[in-house]
């Protein structure tokens, strides 16, 4: 009886062994067949994207923004996916979304890739030369490690996965809009048929804070109902490897005005003298960071939420990249008390995006200021709520002994308080973090992991920000987000790109998840 019983398990083990190997198998043959699937049309792919890249795509340019709309609806349609149409919250000049779906019979699942098609703004003067942000160019090295611009390559010529194609929105985010649908028609010119219902959503006006999206959630929940949605944006983990993120930090912006004199005033005649808004700036800024980068506002780290012990663990499995990140990035001391870049990524922070008062360089003229202004961003990790977090910063600078003025100061203001402000916080969201060990969150790893041979990262939190709190409070639905593009993208600034190698990888990336089981 007891050998019957020790055969009995071997059997069952044996059975496990092989339906694993079976499984793995057929997940490697999915990734083989839409890697040479796109070895055989990396032209007709990329000409496509390019011609993607081409329209600006700036969300307050209504009239372009359309014409980005109108393209993607034809890419969708080219590839036969159902139920192409804009989604449009009521304003005619709100950036509509764009809608699409793929049922397949017998899924027991539905899945919504998202992506958005609108970009930052740019300004050409700050694109290095022979760059321009809405002409695609081909540069066979990153700029930074001397790579030259090089022609578009012949229908015949080798396509190198190292070579970078440097353009806004290369990277964030049509780069996302990009590998979903290539991925898609992979698949289906491949004869493979996703394992799950596939609904699409392209946004188009992410990078100006979604202010629309709450409402077209609302206005087409039931048809936007899922087990999940996957989010296609931000970058790859810095050490190259391929990453899930279960979280991204909120976000919101504020300005801060400093007042002194009504006019500028000769720097010789008043200097010692009257009031320098500069100087009262730079000393109110210094005021909300200590020399390791802690934020010492009252209250600024109370209500976060800490991580669970199944995310600490992930985050010691990450890869250290600190030392190379900075190395690369050419700075000596890094901020942080110690803290390593994944931890402090799962805290709130305040940068100083920029500050302005007279001019500098061939402009430079020696007087004293009348105003200064700074912009500032705050991330929000799980916790903090962005009006809660701006008052704590309003309340920091009334401690300094500011007055905050509502409008531009009175007469009766400037002569009544020696230390005036006016601040405005911009539209701002809150983070959103979803559980790791979700099933449908282990399908998505195991998807990941099957389209690579190098172990992915796992990341409870992304730096960046999404407004993926919202699918939360709308739809009640989870969110996991998956990177393309290198990490070295320049993504919102100037000379924005993205590695070929990342594109491949990305559409790999995507056909997995559409094939997960």
């Amino acid at each position: 009886m007891k050998k019957i019983y020790i055969t009995a398990i071997f059997v069952l083990f044996s059975t496990f062994l092989f339906s694993q190997k079976k499984e793995k198998a057929n997940e490697s043959t999915i990734v083989e067949k839409v890697r040479n699937y796109r070895k055989a049309n990396e032209h007709a792919l990329l000409k496509e994207y390019i011609e993607l890249l081409s329209l600006p795509n700036i969300a307050a340019d209504s009239l372009n923004i359309r014409k980005n709309a109108a393209f993607i609806m034809e890419m969708m349609k080219k590839r036969g996916i159902g139920k192409v149409q804009l989604l449009e919250e009521g304003n005619p000049l709100a950036p509509p979304a764009i809608y699409g779906e793929v049922i397949v019979p017998n899924a027991k699942q539905t899945i919504i890739f998202y992506a958005h098609y609108d970009g930052q703004p740019v300004n050409p003067l700050q694109w290095a030369s022979g760059l321009e942000p809405f002409k695609p160019t081909f540069v066979d090295n990153s700029l930074d490690k001397g790579g030259k611009i090089i022609s578009y390559p012949k229908e015949n010529e080798a396509i190198n996965p190292d070579w970078r194609i440097y353009g806004r929105s290369t990277a964030d985010d049509k780069g996302g809009v990009f590998a979903i649908l290539s991925a898609y028609q992979a698949l289906e010119k491949s004869n493979i048929k996703p394992t799950v219902n596939i609904k699409f959503f392209f946004e188009g006006e992410e990078e100006a804070g979604s202010p629309h999206l709450g409402k077209i959630l609302d206005k087409y929940k039931n048809m936007l109902t899922s087990d999940l949605w996957i989010i296609l944006d931000g970058p790859s983990h810095q050490s190259g490897r391929k990453q899930v993120v279960f979280g991204v930090r909120g976000d919101v912006n504020m300005s801060i005005k400093i007042y002194a004199s009504k006019r500028p005033l000769h720097s010789g005649h008043y200097g010692n003298w009257a009031p320098n808004p500069a100087m009262q700036m730079a000393r109110l800024l210094t005021s909300m960071k200590d020399e390791n980068g802690k934020v010492l506002i009252d209250g600024f780290y109370d209500d976060v939420i800490p991580l669970t012990t199944s995310e600490k663990e992930a985050l010691a499995k990450i890869p250290t990249v600190d030392e190379e990140v900075r190395t690369d990035l050419g700075f000596t001391k890094p901020e942080g008390g110690g803290l390593s870049l994944v931890e402090l990524i799962n805290l709130p922070s305040l940068n100083i995006n920029g500050m302005q008062s007279a001019n500098v360089g061939a402009m430079a003229a020696n007087v004293i200021p009348t105003t200064a202004t700074a912009v500032l961003d705050l991330r929000l990790v799980k916790g903090n709520d962005h009006a809660r977090q701006v008052e704590k910063v309003v309340k920091h600078i009334r401690k300094q002994g500011y007055y905050i003025a509502e409008n531009e100061p009175t007469d009766e203001e400037r002569l009544q308080y020696p230390l005036i402000a006016k601040v405005n916080a911009l539209s701002g969201y809150n983070a959103q973090r979803t559980q790791m060990d979700l099933p449908v969150a282990q399908q998505v790893v195991r998807a990941v992991q099957s389209s690579t041979a190098e172990p992915i990262v796992l990341m409870p939190t992304s730096g960046g920000s999404l407004p993926l709190f919202l699918f939360e409070k709308y739809l009640n639905t989870p969110t996991i987000t998956v990177g393309i593009p290198n990490y070295d993208n320049n993504q919102h600034a100037e000379n924005e790109n993205i590695k070929i190698k990342s594109l491949w990888g990305g559409i790999e990336t995507v056909a997995a998840m559409m094939t997960m089981k």
